[in-house]
């Protein structure tokens, strides 16, 4: 009897030993025969990162992987490397042991390239930095290493670019999506043609490029780098490697660098004291469309800051100059005078640009003077340019170009100097003008001292301010707008036809329009008699015209003939969001990932105003009907007449005039008439809210429980959250996703401005795993606003005061 309770004990004891082992590998080191089954996992050291089987997102498969496990001030399952990424398991039954020999394997497959060499004692390691290798149990050289295998992260201390002793091609590859690990479709690599740098692909297709390292501190198309947080960037090129790196060591920082499924190369720095990935946004490449590969074609420079933005270099022509400004196709020059390399007559412009041109086909001198530069370009008949170059810190030296030039770019802060061989011929307009210049300079001032006594009064008495509007776009040496024929638009618009008519605001009517060559535009015709017509025209003038990115509509181009003022832009063949979100009919084609993938863009679009444009913009009239769509469905924001600029030093401004809608005004803006980047963040969070529930955020209810907010706050409290979710979309969403939107909408929509995140913070927050903490909102002290005289329905009409409302105070709980 003692006998067998001691047996069962025993086998007790066996089977809880058994499980501890089947479920946890408390050490960092795998030996040989040694299986690491699913559910086990290896643990670094510092217990900072584990590596183990994993599925992401809503995927079944099964992946080996390795993610960050503890992280100072909080927990992140950030998947950081993928080893089977192209060869899922189905089940969850895998494991990955290490031969006898050194080799790794999944379900005995070998999964990666792995050396050659049979090692006698081999052991596997998962290091502290997220590096998993494979050594000699007594040596610290690595036969194997997971840093020489990377997916779509680049870790401190790993290298991007080549061994060219070995051959070994280090690329970071995309994932297909957030739910599929395998090799997506962008390709972040080091290209060894010409002068080195890093090039983004699609496919074929190159999307971007990062421009020569130069000064030994950044490539050049980089135009702001910094070192943040004292992080410490490298590039080495020499006979025996090629290759990008940042470092860490010595500092507590933890960071990584990402290629995503858009294409973005984004850096992340891990901020303790907030538990969550800061997104360096001064390192997001590509940010504009300036910053897509050969924008503007040969010898066309790029100006994000003008419109068009696709201009000729001095002595060129565009070859088809009938497509601009307004087309959006592929631009290129041509010279306007052919080069005589025979005679040595050629000379040299000298422009300033933000970055060097392609250099893959371009010839580096070392060490050589600018002169000597020079004289080299113009002895050789296939020389296009030059400039001085100090690529890795080298010193001094001379880069030519043998090709075309491409890829050329202007900036607020441009750094690089390239002299462009031009004929004689078109070297003698720039040389002239100065001296021409001078000859015409005292005639010039006399005639305007002497006329204007008579110019200032016929300025202000029949001109006015609608003349000086039309001043205003196109004297404004910031930017260039096209100026429209009054008869081009209205052949476009057939005579402004009433079934033309695409919609209606408070500016006026907008119009779609067809060109002469079936391209279609988008006509916003001021309305004669509207109030407020004359300076939302200047916002956008102002505004727009000097702002481009993709999440931003495009203005093209104005016309103004008589009162008629008129404003062009690209044409949205889906129309604006509230069209869609709030038709029952039209809601079928929003999906969750399309619902999704639009608060992502709305939410870049914003961040652009508020932090990464030259200007910072306050909009004031973000809501549904204001996100236009193209036809990919991706948003756009427009409308910017009632948006305002704000200084750098500025964080609010009050106003008397309360304009916008009711259902996104932020409660201190509606109240009291204070407006600043957390306004803007509150009409976001209502704009989250609409799309996932696909319902108006109706204000002017007798019924408060009816209003959006208040009952998207009371289904949170309640643990009800997703009936919140539009009905039509319940069978094809990610819960985890649809939760974490609704807490980032109620984040945004607290009461209180500092408790409302940043538009940064909100964009990190979108784009961090599903499973990544977030802050809970704090009690919401929703403020229901009523009107007195105006019809419950009419939640969407415009308003310019608050006179004629009373406000009551409504307690979420």
């Amino acid at each position: 009897m003692i006998i067998s309770k001691v047996m069962a004990q025993f086998v007790t004891l066996l089977i809880f030993l058994l499980l501890i082992f089947r479920y946890s590998i408390a050490a960092d080191t795998l030996i040989p025969n040694q299986l690491l089954r699913d559910g086990q996992t290896l643990v670094s050291a510092k217990e900072t990162f584990a590596l183990g089987f994993f599925s992401p997102g809503r995927s079944k498969n099964r992946y080996v992987g390795i993610w960050y496990n503890k992280l100072p001030g909080g927990q992140t399952t950030t998947v950081v490397w993928v080893a089977n990424r192209s060869s899922p398991l189905s089940g969850t039954n895998g494991s990955l042991e290490l031969n006898g020999n050194g080799t790794l394997t999944i379900n005995s497959m070998v999964f990666l390239p792995m050396s050659s060499v049979t090692l006698d004692n081999p052991v596997a390691l998962l290091l502290d930095d997220g590096n998993f290798v494979i050594r000699e149990a007594n040596s610290s050289e690595f036969a194997w290493q997971s840093f020489d295998y990377p997916t779509d992260t680049l870790l401190s201390g790993m290298k991007l670019g080549w061994d060219l002793r070995t051959g070994l091609n280090r690329n970071l590859t995309s994932w297909r999506s957030k739910d599929d690990p395998s090799p997506g479709s962008y390709v972040l690599s080091i290209d060894l043609e010409g002068i080195s740098q890093a090039n983004l692909w699609s496919g074929s297709t190159k999307k971007w490029r990062s421009g020569p390292w130069t000064d030994g501190v950044k490539f050049s198309n980089l135009e702001e780098m910094p070192l943040p947080y004292n992080l410490r960037f490298g590039f080495v090129d020499n006979k025996d490697e090629v290759y990008y790196m940042y470092n860490t060591t010595g500092t507590k920082l933890v960071c990584r660098m990402l290629l995503d499924q858009s294409g973005m190369t984004k850096h992340f720095v891990w901020i303790e004291s907030t538990g969550m990935w800061n997104i360096n946004l001064f390192m997001n490449y590509p940010v504009n469309q300036c910053q897509e590969y050969s924008r503007c074609g040969s010898y066309g420079v790029c100006a994000i800051d003008v419109w068009p933005i696709c201009r000729c270099l001095q002595g060129f022509k565009p070859k088809s100059p009938q497509e601009w400004p307004i087309m959006d196709v592929s631009f290129s020059c041509e010279r306007l005078t052919a080069l005589d390399c025979k005679n040595r007559s050629d000379g040299f412009m000298t422009v300033t640009l933000a970055s060097l041109p392609e250099t893959s086909n371009a010839i580096l001198y070392p060490n050589i003077s600018q002169n000597e530069c020079r004289g080299r370009c113009l002895k050789n008949c296939m020389c296009t340019g030059y400039a001085t170059a100090n690529i890795s810190g080298a010193g001094n030296g001379c880069i030519i170009w043998v090709t075309e030039l491409i890829d050329l770019r202007m900036s607020s802060h441009p750094t690089q100097d390239i002299f462009v061989r031009l004929a004689a011929a078109d070297l003698a307009p720039m040389s002239n003008k100065s001296s021409k210049k001078n000859q015409f300079k005292s005639v010039v001032l006399i005639i305007v001292f002497s006329m204007v006594a008579l110019i200032i009064p016929l300025i202000y008495s029949s001109w006015g301010k609608k003349k000086m509007i039309h001043k205003d776009i196109r004297g404004n040496g910031e930017f260039e707008l096209a100026q429209l024929q009054w008869s081009t638009l209205m052949e476009a618009t057939y005579n402004f036809a009433k079934t033309n008519i695409l919609g209606k605001g408070g500016f006026g009517l907008v119009y779609k329009g067809k060109l002469a060559d079936g391209h279609e535009i988008a006509i916003k015709r001021l309305s004669k008699n509207s109030t407020q017509g004359i300076d939302e025209f200047e916002n956008e003038v102002t505004f727009i015209a000097k702002l481009q990115h993709r999440n931003l509509v495009r203005l093209l181009g104005y016309c103004i003939k008589g009162d008629e003022k008129i404003l062009v832009y690209e044409y949205m063949p889906n129309g604006s969001l509230d069209a869609f979100l709030f038709d029952n009919e039209k809601k079928d084609h929003l999906d969750w990932q399309t619902r999704f993938h639009i608060i992502e863009g709305i939410a870049r679009g914003l961040l652009y105003l508020h932090q990464d444009s030259r200007l910072r913009i306050i909009h004031r009239d973000l809501k549904a009907s204001n996100i236009l769509l193209n036809i990919e469905m991706n948003p756009k924001i427009s409308d910017f007449g009632l948006a305002r600029n704000f200084g750098d030093h500025e964080t609010m401004i009050r106003t008397r005039k309360v304009i916008g809608t009711y259902g996104y005004m932020a409660l201190e803006y509606a109240l009291d008439g204070v407006f600043s980047m957390k306004s803007d963040v509150f009409s976001f969070g209502v704009l989250i809210l609409e799309i996932i529930s696909g319902q108006r955020n109706r204000v002017f209810l007798s019924n408060p429980h009816l209003y959006l907010l208040g009952k998207a706050w009371r289904l949170c409290n309640d643990g009800k959250v997703l009936d919140l979710l539009d009905p039509l979309i319940r069978n094809s969403f990610s819960a985890t996703q649809v939760m974490r939107c609704i807490n980032i909408g109620l984040l945004c929509v607290q009461e209180k401005l500092e408790d409302r995140p940043i538009m940064s913070s909100v964009v990190i927050m979108l784009a961090a795993n599903d499973d990544a903490p977030l802050l809970q909102p704090k009690e919401l002290g929703f403020k229901a606003i009523f009107s007195t005289k105006h019809d419950a329905a009419s939640n969407q009409n415009e308003l310019h005061s608050f006179n004629d409302i009373t406000i009551t105070e409504q307690t979420c709980r």
